[in-house]
């Protein structure tokens, strides 16, 4: 085994990547020079509260139109809305979406518009030819066991939804939705067949599935073209559906509104805040010992 003699001379030592032992020094020597180039918190991001709390808007949007929709399923399931309002209801929220797609997205054009409006047509014709079929889905299963499903698919729902994106790729974009993204679009028609096939008659359900429907696909995509249009409607429109949801389930029931708004504030006041203070224990240590990292795209 080689020994090193300290009272030998030797050359100065240098850092090298490659080329093993420098003649004079083991092969775990390190000098003072080593940790010159050490760095700490080089990409760290300082975030600001307000900014933060800005962010966390577009979740409680989210929640507030999942709660919205939680609202119909109760006042259907009661008999308090019967399914011709519910059609009409479906009318208008797709009008209304296909409005706003066409006022804040410059790049949709008639055949993209046409496109949108073939596959509609086609997803609402299957829908209703499953009507029937969705209505005696769960006969043989308990409510207890359909409520305690629901709730659990609606969490998942929440908890892997894409909130900076779309459920549906938008007009322009070049990349298609997440998987967690779909897995919680999945997670939320499983939610409303379970729901639909305790209503009295099929023309319920098919009301029922198509106005969840409209709402878990097609909600995104308009709330992201707002978003993307100008984050000061983005702003205006939150906070109306938050009140208008907040009024809705305040009437239904007073528990159900209770829980929504201490989750609320927990979302857009604590949770920022949160952040903002473990940001100050962030410490990260990058130096010569960090692994090298690709600054161009291998795929090009």
């Amino acid at each position: 085994m080689e020994t090193y003699d300290q009272d030998r001379p030797c050359q100065k030592w240098k850092k090298k990547a490659y080329g093993g032992i420098q003649p004079g020094y083991p092969d775990n020597h390190t000098d003072s020079t080593f940790l010159q180039e050490m760095i700490t918190n080089a990409n760290v991001v300082k975030r600001d509260l307000f900014k933060v709390i800005l962010d966390s808007i577009s979740i409680s949007q989210y929640v507030s139109v999942v709660s919205l929709v939680v609202s119909i399923w109760t006042h259907t399931l009661n008999s308090k809305i019967d399914e011709h309002t519910l059609l009409k209801l479906d009318i208008f929220l797709l009008a209304l979406g296909f409005l706003v797609l066409l006022v804040t997205s410059p790049s949709l054009s008639l055949h993209l518009l046409m496109k949108y409006f073939l596959n509609i047509s086609f997803f609402i014709s299957g829908l209703y030819v499953l009507a029937p079929i969705y209505h005696t889905l769960t006969r043989s299963i308990s409510s207890d066991s359909i409520w305690a499903l629901t709730v659990s698919l609606l969490v998942i729902h929440l908890f892997l939804h894409d909130y900076s994106g779309s459920t549906i790729r938008p007009p322009g974009a070049l990349n298609n939705p997440k998987l967690t993204s779909n897995i919680s679009l999945n997670a939320s028609i499983v939610a409303s067949v379970l729901i639909a096939s305790r209503l009295p008659s099929w023309l319920h359900v098919f009301a029922i599935m198509l106005f969840s429907l409209q709402v878990f696909l097609f909600a995104p995509l308009v709330m992201f073209c707002i978003k993307k249009y100008s984050f000061r409607v983005h702003l205006v429109f939150s906070f109306v559906l938050v009140g208008v949801t907040l009024t809705v389930t305040y009437q239904l029931h007073r528990l159900f509104f209770g829980t929504l708004l201490v989750l609320m504030v927990f979302i857009s006041v604590i949770c920022p805040y949160w952040l903002i203070r473990i940001q100050e224990y962030k410490f990260e240590i990058n130096g010569p010992w960090d692994e090298a990292k690709l600054c161009f795209d291998i795929t090009e």
